[in-house]
C-alpha cells in the first residue's frame, strides 16, 4: 500500500455528536423542546436534502434552507417566506454544529500510523470544500493529511467511480495501491472496491475502530 483515504464525517470527525449537540442547543432558542425523536428527525431531513444538493438539484444554501422548511414546522416555528430569515435560523444551528466539532479519538492515532508506514494520506469527503477542510482544520488533523477531496472540488461525488479515481490521482497513487476506509458500506467500501481499490468497513455500532482497521494489517 502506498496510501490510505479516509472518510471524514462520522470516520475522522463525529458528526452525529456534533449535530446531535447542536440540534439540543439550538432548539430551546427557537422556542421549542429538543428531544432524541425530534434529532432522529432531523438527521432523516438531512440526508434527503443534503442528497439533492449532491444530485445536483439544489444548491449548498438551498438544501440547508429546504431542511429548515422541513423541520422548522416539527417544533411549531413559522417558516419565513424570504431566504435571509432562514439563512439567519440556519446561522443559529451552525454556531452550535461548530461549536461541538469533535474528532474521533482514533482519528489522530490511525493517522499517525498511516504516516508512520510510510503512506500518502488523503480525506475523500461528499461535502462543500470550505467547510469540511475547516473541520479537519479545528479538529486538528489537517496538518496529517496530503490531500482534501470534496465532492464540491472534484464536480462528483460518492459513489462516482470517478471520485476515489481523482483522489488517488491527487495522491500520486494507483487504486490498488490504495485502501479507503470509511463508515457508509455503500458509498466507502463497496464502491470504491468497484472501482479498483481496497477498502474496509468502520462499523463503530460493532466496536470496531480505526485501529483494529490497521495496525493488524498495515502497521509500521
Amino acid at each position: 500500500m502506498k496510501a490510505v483515504i479516509f472518510d471524514l464525517d462520522d470516520t475522522l470527525f463525529d458528526h452525529t455528536t456534533s449535530a446531535t449537540n447542536a440540534i439540543h442547543g439550538w432548539v430551546p432558542e427557537l422556542g421549542g423542546t429538543s428531544s432524541d425523536e425530534l434529532v432522529a428527525e432531523w438527521f432523516v431531513i438531512e440526508k434527503h436534502r443534503f442528497d439533492r444538493w449532491l444530485n445536483g438539484d439544489t444548491s449548498h444554501q438551498g438544501q440547508r434552507r429546504e431542511r429548515l422548511r422541513d423541520f422548522l414546522p416539527l417544533i411549531d416555528h413559522p417558516v419565513p417566506d424570504g431566504d435571509d430569515e432562514l439563512d439567519a435560523i440556519f446561522a443559529g444551528y451552525l454556531k452550535h454544529y461548530r461549536a461541538s466539532w469533535v474528532a474521533f479519538p482514533d482519528a489522530r492515532p490511525a493517522l499517525d500510523i498511516a504516516r508512520s508506514n510510510g503512506w500518502r494520506i488523503g480525506v475523500l469527503t461528499n461535502g462543500s470544500n470550505t467547510q469540511q477542510n475547516a473541520k479537519l482544520e479545528t479538529i486538528g488533523l489537517s496538518a496529517l493529511v496530503d490531500v482534501v477531496c470534496t465532492s464540491e472540488l472534484l464536480g462528483v461525488s460518492k459513489p462516482d467511480p470517478a471520485a476515489y479515481l481523482r483522489t488517488c490521482q491527487a495522491l500520486g497513487a494507483e487504486p490498488d495501491d490504495t485502501i479507503m476506509i470509511g463508515d457508509n458500506l455503500e458509498l466507502d467500501v463497496l464502491a470504491p472496491r468497484t472501482a479498483g481499490l481496497t477498502a474496509h468497513h468502520l462499523d463503530r455500532t460493532t466496536g470496531i475502530t480505526l485501529l483494529d482497521l490497521l495496525p493488524g494489517r498495515f502497521s509500521a
